[in-house]
């Protein structure tokens, strides 16, 4: 019961969302039973191509049987089918499964080889996880593997990328212009309206720049992977531009929910932590992201790190809410007891609007697109990561509109009337009390 266990905890990672490509991973001393690698759609033109090396087991003992040690591609379904044959007691190792597609067996080894590489077809289209397995208790196996797996297009072309994510590179190259736009269309509407500006507009302007520029990393980062195997260098930018976005965004949300150049041009100590919290959390959280991304799930301590991710992720969207929640709380007992009642009920219908849209872009970012990533078929992936830039490029809009330079805007300033009419009613409520 203990092995269909460990068995069941290990197949939640064979769906990680990595993107295939040449991976190079080192396993050392590893006696998990079952190590899943990167995960891959095929189309009726797939390959895999392993090459192990420097293989090292603890125990040479020659009767050992091999035959329950070795590689295979499993699906989601095989994989939940192998699960029931294992807790039958059909079987007792998953590589003795006929649901499964064995790759190489370690039983075929030669004496004294410490290496093999095998090129593997595959022409059922399906989504399939590369699987390391080892059924022996207490077999420690060291080894480099070197795991690459590709489609072949139409002009006999490699293509490294699933067949659900194929698409990505112009995906996230269209979004990159549509932000480069964007960011254009700001600079016109603060040189048009330079006499209303605040700083935090010019903070808009960074936080769609390093948008734009994250997305146009990325474009290139999945391109060169798609044609080549290997990001070459674009994922450091990729990473570079995602943690500025990520920091900058995130504060631009708390800056925006405690008024800040708007209403007051500096920043109480509660809210001063609140930046203090979210912003060592984001440094945190796009570490966790460089290790999952670039480990992959074979890595011993890869679940933790995913943990991590996640986690830090929940708590920085929480953090954020709280200097809104903060503002429409002063607004709501400034509307009481100030002669401004009026204004101050425009700030906050505003600010409930903004807290509103804020909930609803975390939770169709964190929630809805995870769950579009699980029910979605393998070959139409890419409309998760569509449906994400959809919401945040909509998330991005509202903020513009609704925070843009304006002198009447109630979220700014007060205009001469409406100063008048305060001071009228602060008036007649001061000869009363006389």
């Amino acid at each position: 019961m203990a092995r269909l266990f460990l068995f069941s905890f290990f197949a939640s990672l064979l769906f990680s969302l990595c993107f295939a490509e040449i991976r190079y991973s080192d396993i050392r001393s590893d006696d998990r039973p079952i190590i899943p690698f990167d995960e891959f759609g095929f189309t009726h033109k797939g390959q895999l191509e392993l090459n192990v090396s420097n293989i090292q087991l603890s125990n040479q003992n020659p009767d050992l049987d091999l035959s329950k040690v070795g590689f295979f591609l499993c699906t989601r379904d095989s994989w939940l089918h192998v699960l029931q044959q294992i807790e039958d007691g059909e079987i007792t190792c998953a590589l003795q499964s006929d649901l499964i597609k064995h790759v190489f067996t370690f039983n075929k080894l030669q004496k004294g080889q410490g290496k093999f590489s095998v090129l593997f077809p595959e022409n059922d289209a399906d989504q399939y996880t590369l699987v390391f397995a080892n059924c022996l208790n207490s077999l420690k196996v060291s080894m480099d593997v070197n795991s690459a797996m590709y489609n072949i297009e139409r002009n006999n072309n490699r293509d490294y990328l699933s067949a659900g994510k194929t698409i990505l590179p112009r995906v996230y190259f269209l979004f990159s212009l549509i932000y480069f736009v964007l960011a254009g269309l700001w600079i016109h509407v603060l040189y048009k309206k330079r006499l209303t500006i605040f700083r935090i507009h010019f903070f808009m302007l960074a936080v769609v720049v390093l948008k734009a520029l994250n997305l146009l990393c990325e474009a290139e980062d999945k391109s060169y992977i798609k044609r080549t195997g290997s990001a070459h260098g674009w994922d450091v930018l990729f990473y570079i531009f995602s943690f500025l976005k990520g920091i900058t965004l995130f504060t631009l949300i708390v800056l925006i929910g405690t008024g800040w150049s708007f209403l007051k041009p500096y920043l109480q100590d509660k809210e001063k932590k609140v930046l203090m919290i979210v912003i060592p959390l984001q440094v945190v959280a796009n570490m966790a992201q460089v290790v999952i991304d670039e480990t992959g799930p074979y890595g011993q301590d890869w679940i933790t790190w995913k943990q991590v991710f996640l986690l830090v992720d929940v708590v920085c969207c929480c953090a954020v809410l709280f200097p809104i929640v903060w503002s429409i709380k002063n607004l709501r007992e400034a509307a009481k007891t100030d002669g401004k009642a009026a204004v101050n009920l425009m700030k906050l219908t505003l600010f409930r609007q903004y807290y509103i849209v804020v909930i609803c872009y975390i939770y169709f970012t964190r929630v809805v697109v995870y769950a579009l990533e699980t029910i979605t078929s393998y070959k139409y992936l890419w409309t998760s990561v569509l449906a994400g830039e959809l919401a945040t490029l909509a998330f991005y809009v509202f903020t513009g509109y609704k925070f843009k330079p304006e002198a009447h805007n109630p979220y700014f300033v007060i205009d001469d009337d409406e100063e008048e009419a305060a001071a009228e009613q602060l008036k007649l409520e001061d000869e009363f009390e006389l």
